[in-house]
C-alpha cells in the first residue's frame, strides 16, 4: 500500500473525526441547554436531534454534489459547513439560533457520511480496502474521544462551559478543510461520471506508481466498462440492485437499532441513573470513548483478515449479550453491572457493526451507483438515528429502563438471523468483481 493513499484516505478520514466530534460533544452540553433556556422534555429531545435531522437532509441529498461536484470539491465543502456550525453553536442567543446551527453541522456529518467512505473505497487497493476505509469509523471514534475527553476538561470552567465544548470544533474544521486542497480527485468520478480520461489516467498513475502505461490503461478500461451501460440498467431503483439496496438499508437499520446513538448522546443521564454522581458519569462517558477506540483498532486490523461477515457476527452476540445483561440490571436493582455492560456493548459495536457499516455501504454499489447506493444507506442509518435520539428522553421517562435495553437486546437478535441468511462476503474482491458477484454486469 503506498504511503500517499494512505494519506489521502486519513485526510479523507477525518471528515469522520469532525463528525464523532460533533454528534458526541452535545451529551456534556445537553442538561445544561436544558436548564439555560427552560426547555420541556419534547423540546429538549428535538433540541438535541436537530443535527441527526440536519444528517438526514445532508444524507438523502449528499450523493447529488458528490455526483454533480466530484468527491474532493464535496469534502472541502463538508468542513466549512462544519466551521460554521461550530461558531453558530459557541454564540447561540436562543435554542432556535442553536437548533439551526446544529442542523449546518448535521448536513455536513450526512455529506461526510456519503463522500468520505465512498472517495476511500475508489483509491484503495481491494486488500487494503476494508481498513482503509474503516479509518472513516476509526476518526469518528477518535472524535468521540477527543469530544468526551474535552468535555471533561471544560466542564469546571464556569457556567459558559457548554459554549467552549461546542465552539472548539471550529478549530480541527478548518485543519480539515484546509487539507482537502491537498487530495486528488477520484479517478472513478474522473473516468466515470465527468469523461475525464486523461485526468483519470493520471490519478491511476499517482495511485500505481510503479504500473507500466499498458496496465494503467486496463485498469482505466475496466473502470469504464463497469460505469458504462445502457439507458435501461441506468436507472437506481432496479430488481438488479435489490441486493446492495437491501444490504445498505439493513446494514444501516440493524446499526441504529442497537441504540448506538442514544447511549452515545446520552452516556451520562444513562450512568447518574445507576447512582453515579454527575462527575463521575461524565468521567464514566470518557471510558465509553476509549473502549470504543482500542476495539475499533481490533475491528480495522481483523476487517480483511476475517471478513465483514464474521465482524457482524462477532459484534451481534457481543450486543446480543450486554443488552441483555444491562436489562436485566435495571429490572433487578443490580446497577453496578451497568458500566462494565456498557463498555462490553461499545466493544461489541466497535468490532463489529462500526467496523463493518460504512465499508460495506461504500463497496456494494456499482460504479454508476455508489453515490446514490450511499446516499441511501446514510439517509436509512441517520433517519433512524434522528427518531432514536428525539425519542430517547421519553422512553427512558416514560418506560422502565430495563425495557427499552430489552428491546434493543431483541432487535440485535433480529440483526444476527439477518446476518446468517442475507450478508456475503465482499473482503478482497475489487469493486467490479462485487458488482459481478451481484450480477450487476454492463450491458
Amino acid at each position: 500500500m503506498k504511503h500517499r493513499i494512505l494519506l489521502w484516505s486519513l485526510t479523507s478520514a477525518l471528515a469522520g473525526f469532525l463528525f464523532g466530534f460533533d454528534t458526541v460533544v452535545i451529551s456534556g452540553a445537553e442538561q445544561k441547554i436544558q436548564s439555560v433556556w427552560g426547555l420541556s422534555v419534547g423540546m429538549h429531545g428535538f433540541a438535541m436531534a436537530s443535527a441527526l435531522y440536519g444528517t438526514v437532509l445532508g444524507s438523502l441529498l449528499g450523493g447529488w454534489p458528490t455526483d454533480r461536484f466530484g468527491r474532493k470539491i464535496t469534502l472541502g465543502w463538508i468542513g466549512i459547513l462544519y466551521v460554521v456550525s461550530a461558531l453558530g453553536c459557541a454564540f447561540a442567543p436562543g435554542v432556535y439560533s442553536f437548533i439551526a446551527a446544529r442542523f449546518i453541522g448535521g448536513i455536513g456529518i450526512g455529506i461526510s457520511t456519503v463522500a468520505a467512505p465512498l472517495y476511500i473505497s475508489e483509491i484503495a487497493p481491494p486488500s487494503h480496502r476494508g481498513r482503509l476505509a474503516g479509518l472513516f469509523q476509526f476518526n469518528i471514534v477518535f472524535g468521540i474521544v477527543v469530544a468526551f475527553l474535552s468535555n471533561a476538561l471544560l466542564s469546571g470552567i464556569g457556567e459558559t462551559a457548554w459554549r467552549w465544548m461546542l465552539g472548539v470544533a471550529a478549530v480541527p474544521s478548518v485543519v480539515y478543510t484546509l487539507l482537502c486542497l491537498g487530495i486528488p480527485e477520484s479517478p472513478r468520478w474522473l473516468l466515470g461520471r465527468k469523461g475525464d480520461r486523461q485526468g483519470g489516467l493520471r490519478v491511476l498513475q499517482l495511485i500505481h506508481p510503479q504500473g507500466t502505461p499498458a496496465e494503467i490503461e486496463a485498469e482505466a478500461r475496466i473502470i469504464e466498462a463497469s460505469s458504462s451501460v445502457r439507458t435501461g440498467s441506468s436507472r437506481f431503483w432496479t430488481r438488479r440492485h435489490s441486493v446492495p439496496i437491501g444490504l445498505a438499508v439493513l446494514v444501516a437499520f440493524f446499526n441504529q437499532m442497537s441504540g448506538i446513538n442514544a447511549i452515545l448522546y446520552f452516556a451520562p443521564r444513562i450512568f447518574a441513573m445507576t447512582g453515579l454522581g454527575e462527575k463521575a458519569a461524565l468521567l464514566q462517558s470518557v471510558g465509553i470513548g476509549i473502549t470504543n477506540l482500542v476495539f475499533t483498532f481490533v475491528g480495522l486490523w481483523l476487517i480483511d483478515r476475517c471478513g465483514r461477515r464474521t465482524l457482524l457476527y462477532i459484534g451481534s452476540f457481543g450486543y446480543i449479550g450486554s443488552l441483555g445483561l444491562v436489562a436485566w440490571a435495571f429490572f433487578t436493582g443490580h446497577f453496578g453491572i451497568v458500566p462494565v455492560c456498557i463498555f462490553a456493548f461499545i466493544a461489541a459495536h466497535a468490532v463489529g457493526q462500526g467496523a463493518v457499516i460504512w465499508v460495506l455501504i461504500s463497496e456494494v454499489f456499482p460504479d454508476l451507483h455508489r453515490a446514490e447506493g450511499q446516499a441511501l444507506g446514510s439517509f436509512t442509518h441517520w433517519i433512524f438515528a434522528a427518531l432514536l435520539t428525539t425519542f430517547f428522553p421519553g422512553m427512558i421517562a416514560f418506560f422502565p429502563p430495563g425495557w427499552v435495553f430489552l428491546f434493543f437486546c431483541g432487535m440485535m437478535v433480529l440483526q444476527l438471523v439477518w446476518v446468517k441468511l442475507m450478508v456475503p462476503e465482499t473482503r478482497g474482491l475489487s469493486l467490479e468483481a462485487i458488482q459481478k458477484q451481484f450480477g450487476i454486469t454492463a450491458e
